[in-house]
């Protein structure tokens, strides 16, 4: 059946789309840029750490690995974690070359833990998770 997502979690995902374009503006505006620069600051990271927070505190805790997939809408929000990993192993390539905002390293790596537990609120808050099941096909 369907699964209701708490109006909450589109409120948390419009803010972290914004935050993305933010994101954007701070890494391709070096430190050298003459003028005011867009940068992400404590704050937006400390909104996603408190977000994390109160969705986990809706889950059971886990007794194996999670699996993508599940519902439609979590296995969307697992297709967020990878490609938000992705972006934070970039950055800390990058971060090993040139200088980058500290709270922006931060941000991209708590926002792969958001997905994750978004992910698991979408899966009828843990219930529908594919868990890993060790030599199930052996």
């Amino acid at each position: 059946g369907e699964v209701s997502l708490p109006a909450s979690l589109g409120g948390m995902l419009a803010a972290i789309q914004n935050d993305l374009f933010d994101l954007g503006a701070d890494i391709a505006t070096p430190d050298t840029a003459r003028g005011e620069r867009l940068r992400i600051v404590a704050a937006q990271v400390e909104r996603l750490e408190r977000e994390i927070d109160a969705l986990n505190a809706r889950l059971a805790p886990l007794t194996s690995f999670v699996l993508p997939g599940g519902t439609p809408a979590a296995s969307a929000l697992h297709l967020c974690r990878t490609v938000a990993r992705r972006a934070e192993r970039l950055m800390v390539a990058l971060a090993a070359k040139e200088p980058i905002n500290p709270d922006a390293l931060h941000f991209v790596n708590r926002l792969s833990d958001f997905f994750f537990v978004a992910a698991r609120v979408a899966n009828d808050d843990g219930r529908r998770d594919v868990l890993w099941v060790p030599g199930q096909n052996r």
